[in-house]
């Protein structure tokens, strides 16, 4: 089959341009995945998107074509939990240290089913897989591995490899070509448990973004697929709280914005900062965020806060 179709269309340039249907957009996006297309129509399509950008329709479509790819985790579901946190993490540390880990176990202390999903690995950052395997958190590529994890209330980090190996293909076209496309997006949006039924095991899912227009396309697309989540500007896109400042928060159940579980941000000059650890290392990370755990150190609020606002909406 071919998407030359498809790149006519949405190939025009950033004026020209002409947008997809969810159904056009989740036949593309399947061919893709599937590798019915050819490497040069596969880089044609991530240039043509990167200059035009995509719709919610698009998103939509991409987002269903993945979520029908990827590895089947409803077995792994507790029979007794606060309910499912599903944490997408892609962009690691660059500058600050990556505390994604530390949410992840502050929810898990709570009872929440804490799934984090994301890449192994990135040539320049500390990714958060790098800091579970340092602080001998689980590392899972299996259902039956994450439902051991979570029977011992602990919080597993599955790589996008294990979760849905088509999409790991289309991300790693970034080193390609150097640039990122729509998997990358999708990536943030992957919640494999977001088809359970309302009324069954809750589920919440963090929506970061890291520049204030994207708020603006995932806040229409998180109420078109009704979504359960919490949007915020992520930590170097991140999905945790800045330990240094909390950001706004921004909680949708079924795709409506709940006004009562939003959370503000903090403004101001700060009079404090949290103590943090004095590098980005894994190791460095590990160490701190056992020394949280052991009580020896401050939770950082923000992240605090955080924890809080998601449990509020698993309640909810």
């Amino acid at each position: 089959m071919s998407i030359a179709a498809y790149i006519k269309e949405i190939g025009r340039g950033k004026e020209g341009a002409r947008s997809l249907s969810a159904d056009q957009a989740f036949d593309l996006f399947s061919q893709v995945l599937d590798g019915q297309v050819t490497d040069l129509e596969v880089g044609a399509f991530c240039l043509a998107m990167r200059i035009k950008g995509e719709t919610v329709d698009e998103l939509d479509g991409f987002v269903r074509a993945t979520h029908a790819r990827c590895l089947p985790l409803h077995s792994a579901l507790p029979t007794a939990s606060a309910g499912v946190v599903c944490l997408p993490s892609y962009n690691g540390a660059r500058k600050l240290p990556n505390l994604t880990p530390l949410l992840a176990w502050t929810l898990a202390r709570r009872g929440a089913a804490v799934l984090v999903h994301g890449v192994s690995s990135e040539p320049t950052r500390i990714t958060t897989a790098q800091v579970f395997a340092a602080a001998q958190m689980p590392v899972v590529d299996t259902a039956g591995a994450l439902q051991q994890a979570w029977s011992q209330g602990l919080p597993a980090f599955m790589p996008i490899d294990a979760l849905c190996p088509p999409l790991a293909q289309l991300l790693a076209v970034r080193w390609t070509i150097g640039l990122r496309n729509p998997g990358h997006t999708v990536a943030k949006l992957i919640n494999p448990f977001a088809s359970l039924p309302a009324g069954g095991t809750s589920h919440m899912q963090v929506v970061n973004h890291t520049h204030p227009e994207y708020a603006v396309s995932l806040t229409a697309y998180l109420q078109h697929a009704r979504a359960n989540a919490l949007l915020m500007r992520g930590t170097e896109g991140e999905p945790v709280a800045d330990a240094r400042r909390q950001p706004r928060f921004e909680v949708f159940k079924q795709g409506e914005r709940i006004e009562a579980l939003s959370r503000a941000p903090i403004e101001g000059v700060l009079s404090t900062l949290p103590e943090l650890p004095p590098g980005r290392e894994a190791d460095t990370t590990a160490h701190y965020i056992r020394e949280v755990i052991e009580g020896r150190q401050s939770m950082p609020a923000s992240i605090e806060a955080q924890a809080d606002c998601l449990m509020q909406a698993l309640q909810a």
